[in-house]
């Protein structure tokens, strides 16, 4: 799975050829949950407060059952049933009428209930192979459900015995009008032989004969019947409370509706993250930039110390001063609600510690805040104070130990000392050679509470100064604080003068404002150098 184009869904190659895009790994399709989580442990949260409010407002329903053997009805009760019992009772036919209407029906009233309701909660269960009904009831307390799994039980055998009595009556009065006709046959034919004449008398006699033996048939065939037990069955096993069990299960409950939030969280994130691209990666900023990474600068909280960041910082500015030459205008832009302030005075720090002499300027008010940073960072410089390293002595240009600001006023020694890496310039590599960055206290002084150019900060073998964007006309390396560019196009207008580096900070920068500007920058004639990933949290 790859990723081919901003904004699209990853593909193998993208469209017209060319190189595959980037995979997409697990990582990448965790990041936006856990960017989200906030989102994410809400939806979760209300999830379970559902599932608690379920469990605690809709009390678990309570289940009780009982067991109903089924008996087929036969003129012999003793009379096997055979191999296969289920067949002499159809036990579809019997569970249709322990859930029928009769039954249902008898619950219904008995408890002044629905019959839908009763239906819903009563359940017959068939074992395969065999003539048992198992009923199951479901009710709001112990005592309902044992009542009423009893009653349909009960219910049930006395419907069953009902149907039976029916069938029994009625096969009972039919043998009663065929017995009623036997009999008056019978008396009219003793007439006839009480009356007959010696040559007949044979033959009623025999007439009588037949019938007397059919009435005799017909009476024993109603005496099978009317002992034939009609009882279709008996309750094995009834229900008590003390076997009833509740339904559900709380804990199980709970863990579903924490599961399912946590699942309709991500959903949810996945949705604002669709209609709110946010920066996530270094190859989110290439995407949408389409500029190089100039590197990547830790946020203070990361896993390393703020050792790790200052490296950071001074490998972007080894980065930069690949890329420009003196004079060099760089103006730090962002999009919309970034502060590049952090990133600009560990710049300038990282600059001034090789001998740079770096003007920060800004027009927005942020120059104390730069200056209390560029201190702060300042404090930071490795001291390289090894004493078991001899002391490489940096080389002196002739003819610059005589120079002043710009003003006329002389300035400190570290600050007249020029830089032994001019800017574009590669350091040196020889790994024993140490640099001692002196620490010396500047004499801030503030008109009206604003810093100005003429506060320098020295810096190892360089200085740092603070002003305005006009007062550093006449300064070689000016970095530009420039206030985000979607409300302030004053850093877009000194990008004209020099070049810009785009600072991103991650999981902040909207994809879309990042875009609008480097397209305005490019309409603006401006080829930025780069762009500076920020990453936040914990390595």
């Amino acid at each position: 799975m790859t990723d081919a184009s901003p904004g699209s869904w990853p593909s193998d190659v993208p469209a017209g050829g060319g190189t595959p895009g980037r995979t997409v790994t697990l990582t990448d399709l965790l990041r936006v949950p856990l960017h989200r989580i906030r989102l994410v442990g809400a939806v979760a949260a209300v999830g379970l407060l559902a599932a608690i409010g379920y469990v605690v407002l809709v009390p678990a329903a309570v289940t009780a059952s009982a067991v109903v053997a089924v008996r087929p009805v036969v003129t012999d009760a003793f009379t096997p049933s055979g191999a296969a019992a289920d067949r002499a009772v159809n036990m579809n036919v019997e569970s249709g009428i322990a859930t029928g209407t009769d039954v249902v029906q008898r619950l219904a009233d008995s408890g002044d209930m629905d019959p839908r309701e009763v239906r819903d909660a009563l359940e017959v269960e068939v074992p395969t192979g065999g003539q048992i009904l198992r009923f199951v009831y479901q009710a709001p307390t112990a005592e309902q459900a044992v009542e009423g799994v009893n009653l349909a039980a009960q219910a049930y055998l006395d419907v069953r015995r009902t149907m039976y009595e029916k069938q029994r009556e009625e096969m009972l009065r039919s043998y009663d009008e065929s017995i009623a006709k036997v009999a008056a046959q019978q008396a009219a034919l003793q007439k006839r032989v009480n009356n007959a004449r010696e040559g007949t008398v044979d033959a009623a006699v025999t007439e009588l004969t037949g019938i007397n033996n059919q009435l005799t048939q017909l009476n024993a065939a109603r005496t099978e019947i009317a002992a034939v037990d009609v009882n279709p069955g008996w309750v094995t096993q009834s229900a008590e409370r003390a076997l009833a069990s509740t339904a559900g299960n709380g804990p199980l409950y709970l863990l579903a509706g924490l599961l399912g939030g946590t699942l309709l969280g991500v959903v949810l994130a996945y949705a604002w993250e669709s209609m709110d691209r946010r920066i996530r990666s270094v190859d989110d900023g290439r995407d949408a930039t389409g500029l190089p990474l100039l590197g990547t600068v830790r946020s203070r909280r990361w896993r390393g110390g703020k050792e790790a960041v200052d490296a950071d910082i001074r490998y972007v500015a080894m980065a930069i001063a690949e890329r420009v030459r003196q004079p060099a205008r760089v103006s730090l832009l962002t999009a919309r609600e970034e502060d590049p302030t952090a990133i600009t005075a560990g710049l300038a720090v990282a600059l001034a510690a090789v001998g740079r002499e770096v003007f920060v300027a800004d027009d927005s008010g942020r120059a104390e805040r730069l200056r209390t940073t560029v201190l702060g960072d300042r404090e930071r410089l490795p001291a390289a104070a090894d004493p078991s390293r001899p002391l490489v002595p940096k080389p002196r240009p002739a003819g610059s130990t005589t120079e002043g600001k710009s003003d006329g006023t002389p300035e400190p020694a570290a600050a007249r000392r020029p830089s032994p890496h001019p800017i574009g310039a590669r350091p040196s590599t020889d790994p024993d050679a140490t640099l001692t960055l002196p620490r010396v206290t500047s004499s801030a002084s503030a008109v009206n509470g604003k810093v100005t150019s003429t506060d320098p900060v020295s810096v190892g073998a360089g200085s740092v100064r603070f002003g305005t964007w006009r007062q550093g006309a006449d300064h070689t390396l000016v970095l530009f604080n420039a206030p985000p560019a979607e409300s302030d196009e004053r850093g877009v207008a000194v990008a004209r003068q020099g070049t810009a580096v785009v600072v991103v900070e991650q999981d902040r920068t909207r994809q879309g404002d990042l875009r609008r500007l480097v397209e305005r920058l490019r309409a603006a004639g401006v080829t930025p150098l780069g762009f500076v990933l920020t990453r936040s949290g914990r390595g």
